[in-house]
């Protein structure tokens, strides 16, 4: 169907997380940010819980703010951020490090569990973070890396997987949305798989938590690992998070053991004994402003309601691809909604001036190597009249 301004303003009228958009700060030169699956934007409230931290707890309380509750932050807001968006009970989730650093972690851990296998599996197109630990982890462990080729749009299924899967298969590393394609996988399907070959697996959550509902303990998932500072809004270079299921704790040794993983904290003991707890993954004095920002972020989340925002996100792509499929331009992202996260993909020979132009012009959109504009939609910021304006712009654009 041919979409209009005035169907984008009634779409607006309509949106139930419409208000949400006011808590966030904005640039008023901007004609539409749709960068948020990069980095998202700041919601008011961190501002204000910053501003009080530092005043009030690093300035007044200086040191005594660790015995008064920032010690006990990575677990008391990772059991935040698992309830609210990972369907994770609590002592599974920890906050701390980045997201490479806690794939290095988890991928140490995951092969210790699965001794005598000696393979690592991992698409070609995942995240370049994700390929490069991969290839560490395995040469540093003796262990082999299988490839898998999937196609951009349709990415990793159970056939693709399948030819991979063996006796010597330790691990398994996939992202739940492609970061380039926007393509959803599935879960649940995919981890039964992959543990019915005997092997665990490592979900990168980076493009999905916040957007999608996700139900690691109903899915019997092992390990995961995701960012805070796209769709959660914890801020550039906030602190990320894993999960480790409760199961594989008491196995899951971790490469990076600090003062801060051990089981008693301020025994500065001669030998290290590792918390028998989700504690065991820390390493180092963790970030404890990141911390406050991320559960700012997870909160205003869990206020909204994770399944509404699913419910506008599906609804924010669809109305893009209305647009962009009007516009004449190719789509690289799955059509079906269930199959996508929260980003639509346009593909064009001249993606990167494109993008430059389209910056030029307010719209901040994302450019991925080799011909690819991401158009990211993040639910609790994004309205459909920036959608409409973004790709009126995009369109001009491409037919001068």
């Amino acid at each position: 169907m041919t979409q209009t301004h005035d169907d984008a303003r009634d779409l607006d009228a309509a949106d139930p997380l419409a208000s949400f958009r006011e808590r966030f700060f904005a640039d008023d030169d901007l004609v539409a940010y749709l960068d948020g699956n990069s980095l998202g934007r700041l919601p008011r409230a961190t501002a204000v819980r910053l501003a009080a931290f530092v005043r009030d707890e690093w300035g007044g309380r200086l040191i005594r703010g660790w015995s008064e509750g920032w010690v006990d932050l990575p677990v008391t807001v990772g059991d935040e951020l698992g309830a609210v968006l990972l369907g994770a009970a609590a002592g599974q989730t920890v906050i701390a490090d980045s997201t490479s650093v806690n794939l290095y972690k988890l991928l140490h851990a995951a092969a210790g569990v699965r001794p005598g296998r000696d393979e690592i599996v991992i698409d070609a197109t995942n995240f370049p973070t994700d390929r490069y630990l991969v290839d560490a982890v395995a040469e540093a462990r003796g262990m082999t890396v299988r490839w898998l080729e999937p196609d951009l749009v349709d990415n990793v299924t159970a056939d693709v997987l399948a030819g991979a899967l063996g006796d010597r298969t330790a691990v398994v590393v996939l992202s739940q949305v492609d970061y380039r394609s926007g393509t959803l996988i599935d879960l649940p399907g995919l981890t039964s798989q992959i543990q019915e070959a005997g092997a665990v697996v490592v979900w990168d959550l980076c493009h999905s938590a916040g957007v999608v509902p996700i139900e690691l303990d109903e899915a019997s998932v092992d390990f995961a690992v995701g960012c805070t500072y796209k769709y959660i809004n914890g801020g550039p270079g906030a602190p990320a998070y894993m999960y480790v299921a409760e199961r594989h704790l008491a196995a899951s040794v971790q490469p990076i053991p600090g003062w801060w993983s051990a089981g008693d904290l301020f025994a500065m003991s001669d030998t290290y004994e590792a918390s028998p707890t989700i504690r065991r993954m820390l390493s180092g004095t963790p970030a404890v402003a990141g911390m406050i920002a991320v559960q700012e972020g997870v909160r205003l989340i869990a206020e909204a309601g994770i399944e509404a925002v699913r419910v506008k996100s599906e609804s924010l792509t669809a109305y893009a691809l209305d647009l962009v499929d009007a516009a004449g331009l190719e789509v690289a992202t799955p059509r079906d909604p269930a199959l996508r996260g929260s980003h639509l993909t346009v593909r064009h020979d001249g993606a990167r001036a494109i993008t430059a132009q389209l910056i030029e012009r307010g719209v901040v959109p994302d450019f991925r190597e080799p011909d690819l504009i991401r158009l990211g939609l993040s639910p609790l910021t994004t309205s459909f009249t920036e959608v409409a304006d973004a790709v009126r712009v995009l369109r001009e654009i491409i037919e001068s």
